[in-house]
């Protein structure tokens, strides 16, 4: 009895989130896209080489922490990438 209840209570919740992304999912997308891309412009043009510090490596966990995070997630990166601390 109560497995069935834990089953139709994860299920609701599972609903509840699906139907909150994909109601901002637009929004989602397109922020991933932007992190992404400030990922490869900070790189192209060698932005952080005018603070002294090389060019932030593509690995795939800074290229996930841009997608899923966005521009959030590439500000963090970028900041881990001044203080000297890397992400490999």
């Amino acid at each position: 009895m109560s497995f069935d209840l834990a089953l139709i209570v994860a299920g609701i919740l599972i609903a509840v989130v699906m139907i909150f992304l994909l109601k901002d999912i637009v929004k989602i997308i397109i922020n991933s896209i932007l992190g992404l891309l400030l990922l490869f412009f900070i790189n192209y043009f060698d932005l952080l080489g005018y603070v002294g510090r090389p060019d932030i490596p593509y690995t795939p966990v800074n290229i996930l922490l841009c997608a899923l995070g966005g521009i959030p997630g590439a500000l963090i990166v970028i900041i881990l990438q001044l203080t000297g601390i890397s992400i490999t």
